[in-house]
């Protein structure tokens, strides 16, 4: 039996890679874009097994609109791939109080709302696969991206958390933390107003984003064709690094980290009331 999944941002970068490629495998897929109609060509080639939705992610009365349609239209929800996000480079101080709110809102407070919503049907089911795209920058912090980061920091957390909760539902969840890959996201990034004093962190950051000749190594066509195969895995990670450039930053960090506490070790372990065991 074919499987129905469910996407946000499915219009452009990764999320189109994946929405085409789950299409060309044989399942259905309820695609959501804040612009339906870019789906159009699928639509056309698809006609019974993609049903394009208008979502703002935002909008929590879309979000139960969307989802309550898909069960509709197609019965079921087997897989919710919360895509969609957005990000705005620029130094934390110099974010408005509005631009910090849109970070949170789109990357953080959006997918943890929908998840919310899809959970109900799930657990009637009891079955389902969440998958959350997070980023490289949920697990490595960065200049220039902190709010975007904070955002993706958080949400892996409660992937994390979430997946013990409900694994006994028979719902399996898989952050999945991405490098850079070629979908054009990076070029198109909004800036903050500039800061004196940042021009060797946030400033170099941004100047590697936007040099025409940067280019990220990962495919996303390759990531498309990763996350299916996850979905059809019975034992599924709770995280999926995708990209050599993710790996090799997020090993390199968890060595900084390594060494960071064992040197704070005895400071660490001095505040403790009575002495602690891993039985405890």
């Amino acid at each position: 039996m074919s499987r129905v999944w469910f996407i946000t941002g499915s219009s452009r970068g990764l999320g189109r890679s994946l929405t085409a490629a789950v299409l060309a495998d044989g399942d259905k897929v309820a695609a959501t874009a804040r612009h339906p109609g870019l789906l159009k060509d699928l639509a056309t080639k698809y006609p019974d097994n993609i049903y394009p939705l208008q979502l703002d992610v935002t909008n929590n009365a879309q979000i139960i609109a969307a989802i309550e349609n898909t069960i509709q239209h197609f019965g079921r929800i087997d897989v919710l791939v919360n895509n969609a996000g957005a990000g705005i480079l620029g130094a934390a101080e110099a974010y408005s109080d509005e631009q910090v709110l849109s970070q949170l809102e789109t990357n953080l407070y959006a997918p943890i709302a929908i998840t919310r919503a899809v959970l109900p049907y799930m657990r009637r089911q009891r079955s389902g696969r969440i998958l959350q795209i997070s980023s490289v920058g949920g697990r490595v912090g960065s200049p220039g991206l902190t709010i975007y980061q904070a955002a993706k920091f958080g949400l892996s957390g409660f992937s994390e958390a979430l997946a013990k909760e409900v694994r006994p539902l028979g719902i399996l969840v898989t952050s999945i933390e991405p490098g850079g890959f070629r979908t054009g996201m990076t070029a198109s990034l909004p800036c903050t107003q500039e800061i004196a004093g940042y021009e060797k962190t946030v400033g170099t950051r941004i100047t590697l984003f936007k040099n025409s000749n940067f280019n990220p190594p990962g495919a996303p066509d390759k990531a498309a064709e990763a996350i299916i195969n996850l979905v059809k895995h019975p034992a599924p990670p709770v995280h999926l690094v995708l990209g050599s450039d993710a790996i090799y930053r997020i090993k390199e960090a968890n060595a900084e980290r390594n060494e960071e506490m064992e040197k704070w070790l005895p400071v660490s372990v001095s505040t403790d009331a009575v002495s602690f065991t891993q039985t405890d």
